[in-house]
């Protein structure tokens, strides 16, 4: 049944990206140069509206806690998310819209998806000489959120304050600045 469900999820979702026009490279490029904003607009919106709910859903105690989980930082995760942006700014897809533009029939996303498929089997070639390396230091500890959640598993970087009054304001933040940010293409 759990595969059936992400199936269901994962279609929808590239219907959605394919819907915001995120499976075209030249929109998000147009908005990281900042030529475009419809993109943006859509992203910081959604980013906005899905974290204020999911905070509320917690606090109210209706999603356990117990089931979200705060991934480990290391440094390499920072120089993998350098990489991934660049890649990403060069040429507009990212992993999941790269799909999506396959799904559409753009060949230029199949090269993307072999060029991350040839990056992962690099990677998993060279693992084991780089994995006691610096890109593998735990950042603040490791496993630690900003505020305190409903689980012991994690500790918070910020003490007794709960989830909902930090993620709530920076929620309404992030889906102000989608309605604020110009609605046309920027003139060069």
């Amino acid at each position: 049944m759990e595969i059936i469900l992400a199936i269901v999820l994962g279609i929808a979702f590239g219907f959605a990206l394919d819907q915001a026009q995120a499976s075209n490279p030249q929109k998000i490029i147009n908005m990281l140069r900042l030529k475009d904003f419809h993109l943006m607009k859509v992203i910081l919106f959604a980013i906005g509206f899905s974290s204020l709910l999911l905070f509320i859903l917690l606090a109210l105690n209706i999603i356990d806690a117990g089931h979200l989980s705060v991934k480990t930082s290391y440094i390499g995760v920072i120089v993998g998310g350098g990489l991934l942006g660049t890649g990403f700014a060069i040429s507009g897809y990212c992993p999941g819209t790269c799909v999506v533009a396959a799904g559409r029939g753009r060949k230029d996303a199949l090269f993307f998806i072999l060029g991350g498929l040839l990056g992962a089997l690099l990677y998993m070639i060279i693992f084991g000489s780089i994995k006691d390396s610096v890109l593998f230091s735990k950042i603040a500890g490791g496993a630690v959120s900003l505020v305190e959640t409903n689980t012991e598993k994690y500790s918070s970087i910020i003490g007794n304050v709960r989830a909902l009054v930090v993620a709530g304001p920076i929620a309404i933040v992030f889906m102000l600045s989608a309605f604020l940010l110009p609605g046309r293409k920027v003139k060069s």
